[in-house]
């Protein structure tokens, strides 16, 4: 980051054990607890670095077209840095999602059925204010500052035998994958994780090549990308990428777990990355010392029902 760019927006967040998990699973499960920054999700990372060099740029407004973790990031960043921000959404984003983002100041304009039809949108009003687009996931600056994540990991240190991460348009799994070869962590695996009914990069991988889904059915909304960035394709081709694909239900019981042992609730896409741990995955192989990306997320509300039931 140069000087132009002024400090972060993102956090430092902490690295904590998950001591029952632990002990459970006869592993060292160490949870990167970035539910703690700002906006609640590590997109800030990424989308904070992309925005501000936007501005550093001269742009004086930010257009995003996600909804959900990474249009709240742009608008906190637009905030921050004392730019407009445009967020498009589909018609399918939840009223409390469109409060809480104009709350933050952003402008919010419903397009579409899906996201696809919102970024399309975004893409054109973009280009007619002169205003930067900035994308979900798929872009290099996103996954330079994704990419900070490990930086912290490997100060925190030792080496993690395994990363675990959710994936959905693939941006942090590309920022870790940059990261790890960045701190000379190239020999560790990373376990990509996704839930049934938007499993595009588990599709991709098994096809050979990019897979558009003809829709996202799972619960796990901030993991919908119908088709992932091109370079977490790419990515799995010169790294050690395990992909696993759990149930709706296996990321909610995961949430709810966390909720109870660690005292915070994540949204279930998080829930999937958890999960993983939680249930001992074979995927995990020899692994004995595990570092968990807690993804966090503001789409918490599909997991209070299931608090309530156990409450």
């Amino acid at each position: 980051m140069t000087a132009s760019d002024g400090d972060p927006l993102h956090v430092g967040t902490p690295l904590i054990e998950d001591v029952q998990t632990s002990l459970g699973i006869k592993r060292r499960v160490l949870l990167k607890m970035e539910c703690c920054q700002p906006v609640g999700s590590f997109k800030i990372r990424g989308i904070g670095l992309l925005c501000q060099r936007s501005v550093a740029a001269g742009k004086r407004r930010l257009v995003s077209s996600s909804g959900g973790n990474a249009g709240f990031a742009v608008a906190y960043a637009a905030r921050h840095l004392q730019v407009g921000a445009t967020v498009v959404v589909p018609v399918s984003t939840a009223a409390r999602t469109c409060h809480l983002l104009r709350i933050y100041g952003a402008e919010i304009i419903i397009h579409g059925e899906t996201w696809d039809d919102a970024d399309i949108h975004a893409r054109r009003l973009a280009a007619s204010l002169d205003a930067a687009y900035i994308p979900p996931f798929d872009h290099p600056l996103i996954w330079e500052g994704h990419a900070s994540l490990v930086d912290e990991l490997k100060v925190a240190g030792p080496m993690p035998d395994a990363v675990v991460v959710a994936v959905g348009g693939g941006g942090l799994m590309c920022g870790v994958l940059q990261g790890l070869h960045r701190c000379g962590w190239a020999n560790v695996r990373v376990i990509a994780v996704e839930t049934q009914g938007c499993e595009s990069l588990h599709r991709s991988m098994l096809a050979g090549e990019l897979v558009t889904l003809p829709v996202i059915t799972s619960i796990a909304k901030s993991l919908g990308a119908r088709r992932v960035a091109s370079e977490a394709l790419a990515w799995t081709r010169r790294h050690p990428v395990e992909s696993v694909v759990v149930s709706d239900r296996s990321a909610l019981d995961a949430c709810v777990r966390f909720a109870q042992q660690q005292r915070v609730l994540v949204e279930p896409a998080c829930g999937a990355a958890l999960a993983i741990v939680h249930e001992n995955h074979p995927a995990l192989g020899d692994a004995a010392r595990v570092a968990v990306v807690v993804c966090g997320g503001i789409a918490v509300d599909d997991v209070l029902s299931e608090l309530a039931v156990i409450a």
